[in-house]
């Protein structure tokens, strides 16, 4: 299972995310029972004003080495699980995903 599926000019990418963490970092695959699989990441952002979802971007944006204008929310905003729309080229963008959870 993949975090991650490809549209024709974007990613969309699956993220539960943990606010007020100790440090920012992405801690690889969670699955539920159901077989949803999701990114985990974390940030020491605090839940509020969207700051939160702003270290998010900046955090995927810096794994991925991609502009931060360049990723999105489509949904999940003001929850833990979200859906991250990533443009660009959905094959390039799965390689740097499956290099960033091999680390």
């Amino acid at each position: 299972m993949s975090p991650a599926k490809a549209f024709a000019d974007h990613l969309r990418l699956a993220v539960r995310l943990t606010p007020n963490a100790s440090r920012d970092g992405i801690d690889g695959l969670d699955t539920t029972v159901d077989g949803e699989c999701w990114l985990k990441a974390r940030v020491t952002a605090v839940p509020e004003d969207g700051k939160a979802n702003k270290a998010l971007i900046q955090l995927m944006a810096k794994a991925l080495r991609l502009p931060k204008s360049s990723i999105a929310f489509i949904s999940g905003e003001t929850a833990r699980k979200k859906i991250l729309r990533i443009e660009g080229d959905p094959e390039d963008l799965m390689k740097k995903l499956d290099q960033l959870l091999a680390r």
